[in-house]
């Protein structure tokens, strides 16, 4: 059963973690006593994200890292950073705005079908690989969010079910190839989520994604999405001993959404 305090002397990394998601995962791991090492790639929103943190948990054990985790030598220098010297208990690998929005296959470009695949998967795999050598000082838990798309295809979503498609591959590979470091391994697959920029980007514009977006609000059985606290609840659960016999595993966010996928 969890304490308050049960992840005292633990490290934990978490991604994308400035707003949003990201935020409410870092504030949990806090809450139980992790030093947690926020990253994202502007410095101001890392000032703010620390100071949230800190005002949330009462407490001082927060630090940010800027780095761009889609570059991987800046991922091994956020690692490195984190580390301090030391070891990673936890990554949270999360963030990765993608540099193309959702739209038909036939309507992007080279380029755009390049960028959309790239600026999500290699944000979400560097980090993993930079902050390797440091989770197996003591083994701990990896956690990969991405995306439901990737389980049950959707018209637009094409380069972002491909690379969620990947996320849910390399989480199983990674369990395998992770388990004689004791590390675990899991993931999430999201569908939208509010209380997070992206959302509020989404639905401050009028785009084929706005419009795909529109229609899934209507679809959820709770008449409502998932919010961003609601993930990271799941989220928490994956990164600490609450889930000790859990690896290998994607579980789907989803409010109810859609069912099945594998």
């Amino acid at each position: 059963m969890k304490t308050l305090d049960d992840l005292q002397g633990k490290v934990a990394l978490v991604t994308g973690s400035t707003e949003g998601l990201g935020l409410r995962i870092a504030e949990n791991l806090a809450r139980r006593g992790a030093r947690v090492v926020l990253n994202g790639r502007n410095t101001t929103k890392g000032a703010h994200a620390v100071d949230e943190l800190q005002r949330a948990t009462g407490s001082e054990v927060a630090s940010f890292v800027a780095g761009d985790c889609a570059d991987h030598d800046a991922a091994t220098q956020v690692a490195q950073r984190a580390a301090q010297g030391g070891a990673i208990d936890i990554l949270v690998s999360c963030g990765a705005t993608g540099a193309v929005r959702p739209m038909p296959f036939a309507e992007m470009s080279g380029r755009e079908i390049f960028d959309s695949f790239n600026s999500r998967f290699f944000a979400r795999i560097n980090p993993v690989h930079a902050a390797l050598p440091y989770l197996r000082q003591r083994g701990g838990a990896v956690v990969l969010m991405g995306t439901d798309a990737a389980r049950h295809p959707t018209p637009g979503e094409s380069m972002v079910g491909a690379f969620g498609a990947g996320v849910i591959l390399l989480t199983k590979a990674l369990a395998r190839e992770f388990a004689r470091w004791n590390i675990r391994v899991n993931g999430l697959a999201l569908t939208i989520t509010s209380e997070t920029a992206s959302y509020s980007r989404v639905f401050s514009e009028q785009t084929f994604q706005t419009r795909l977006f529109e229609k899934a609000l209507g679809k959820f059985p709770s008449g409502r999405p998932p919010n961003a606290t609601e993930v990271a609840n799941v989220a928490t659960f994956l990164a600490t001993d609450d889930s000790a016999q859990v690896t290998g595993q994607t579980i789907s966010v989803n409010g109810g959404l859609s069912f099945g996928g594998w």
